[in-house]
């Protein structure tokens, strides 16, 4: 019994390090384990075995984001995740005004071929999306958000399953 609460512990304080998103938390130890938040410690293994259960079902859990997201850091390709979260947060939006600006910074950030944080897309989606951007709506990144989660979810969420940084929370 001893040894699980030490090992319930240990994944506390690494999964307490993903979700503050720190790149200096290479170790997992910049979380001091005697001072977990409420919600690390209603953090069980069951909880994250059913990461596994679906990729949706790791995108909707807090800490599976967390964690899913330092896995695609490893493998330099967060710029993924970050336009699905980018394009979730603009549906969102319920001003006028602002549908616009955000619009045009997702496009600028994740879509344009010279984007800083470039998504692999084809060239056809991408020049659906440009073509939507003359009149922004709510969903005129759908297909290009769509083709990123079904990239994600048949190639990264697969390697993310087998990857150290899940099996460790097992």
């Amino acid at each position: 019994l001893p040894h699980l609460c030490h090992r319930n512990r240990g994944m506390r304080t690494r999964l307490g390090c993903l979700a503050h998103k720190s790149d200096s938390c290479n170790d997992f130890t910049a979380i001091l384990p005697d001072k977990p938040s409420r919600a690390l410690k209603r953090l069980s293994t069951e909880e994250a075995t059913r990461w596994a259960d679906s990729f949706d079902v790791l995108l909707s859990h807090k800490y599976g984001l967390a964690a899913f997201r330092a896995f695609l850091k490893t493998e330099f390709s967060e710029e993924n995740l970050e336009f699905w979260l980018a394009c979730e947060d603009f549906k969102k939006t319920r001003s006028a005004a602002k549908l616009a600006s955000k619009a045009q910074r997702i496009f600028e950030e994740f879509i344009d071929v010279h984007a800083p944080r470039e998504v692999n897309i084809d060239f056809q989606t991408r020049e659906l999306t440009r073509r939507n951007m003359q009149e922004p709506s709510l969903s005129c990144f759908d297909q290009a958000q769509g083709k990123v989660h079904s990239l994600m979810e048949k190639d990264s969420y697969p390697r993310f399953l087998r990857s150290k940084i899940y099996t460790d929370l097992l």
